[in-house]
């Protein structure tokens, strides 16, 4: 990675403190990491210990849902240390969020109110994200600003 993208810790520290923004789309990225390794190990203890149609699938389903966390938790381990890098992954993390929050919608159940509150939280995330302040404090330029 060059110099370009990804500021100094010096640089960091002399930029102040970091916005709220940043902070708040870190901690929305981490909510949804706890969330998916709280449901990761939900259907893991489910397909272990309770009589679920098929063992196989739910467990392969909570062990695949725990190791997805670690995308969104590396994510805003990185927006909280004001990495440039760690705003692709979280970016993908609520593109991906969107189609999942939908289906949830589509659902006759008590899915519903959890695909309003994932809709949510991804559309409240990538707003921060992309937001002009954010950008500036991960140090990211934009195509042809590139420093002399």
């Amino acid at each position: 990675m060059s110099s370009e993208q990804t500021p100094a810790p010096e640089a960091a520290e002399e930029a102040g403190p970091r916005p709220v923004r940043l902070t708040a789309a870190a901690g929305l990225a981490a909510f949804e990491g706890l969330a998916l390794v709280a449901g990761g190990v939900w259907m893991l203890v489910r397909g272990l210990t309770g009589h679920p149609d098929d063992r196989t699938s739910a467990v392969t389903g909570g062990i695949t849902l725990v190791v997805l966390a670690l995308l969104p938790l590396l994510a805003a381990r990185g927006l909280l240390g004001r990495r440039s890098w760690s705003r692709g992954p979280a970016v993908i993390t609520q593109i991906m969020a969107l189609p999942v929050a939908y289906n949830l919608l589509q659902a006759d159940s008590v899915a519903i109110p959890a695909g309003i509150v994932l809709a949510v939280v991804a559309v409240t995330a990538l707003v921060l994200l992309v937001n002009p302040e954010t950008t500036r404090a991960l140090g990211i330029r934009g195509p042809g600003n590139v420093q002399k």
